[in-house]
């Protein structure tokens, strides 16, 4: 191996190095600065404190999947967007009708996918009313 390969090397060991570095520091940092007990308060002495304030409720609340179909459909769209800046970026250089047509389609197929998920009733919240039990 030559020297310009064994440098290379040592580049990808220090960013492996720093990498692992980086993910398992804040592992061991919340280990160590952790709370051992929660404060003594009758019959809560092993009950974890959320902020400094008695939790109210159970911790394990089960959401709609209303929720998680609004998070996809963001997460798409975000993604989406990221895509269309360096288009933006790169029509500047090379206008013309064929770019501007592959946009004018993607964004159409990104509407159609928002018409759909209209249709389909993704955007109506459906409220659960709690009826008194007598």
């Amino acid at each position: 191996m030559d020297t310009s390969s064994l440098w290379s090397l040592l580049y990808v060991l220090a960013f492996l190095a720093g990498g692992l570095v980086l993910a398992i520091a804040p592992l061991v940092l919340a280990w160590l600065l952790a709370p051992r007990r929660t404060r003594m308060v009758y019959q809560k002495t092993l009950r974890s404190i959320e902020c400094g304030m008695e939790p109210i409720g159970p911790a394990w609340v089960r959401y709609g999947v209303v929720f998680y179909l609004y998070a996809l459909i963001f997460v798409a769209f975000s993604v989406d967007v990221l895509f269309l800046f360096p288009v933006a970026a790169v029509y500047n250089e090379a206008p013309g009708w064929l770019q501007l047509g592959e946009v004018v389609l993607f964004v159409g197929i990104l509407a159609l996918v928002l018409v759909y998920a209209w249709k389909k009733g993704v955007f109506t919240w459906k409220s659960k009313l709690m009826s008194p039990r007598g």
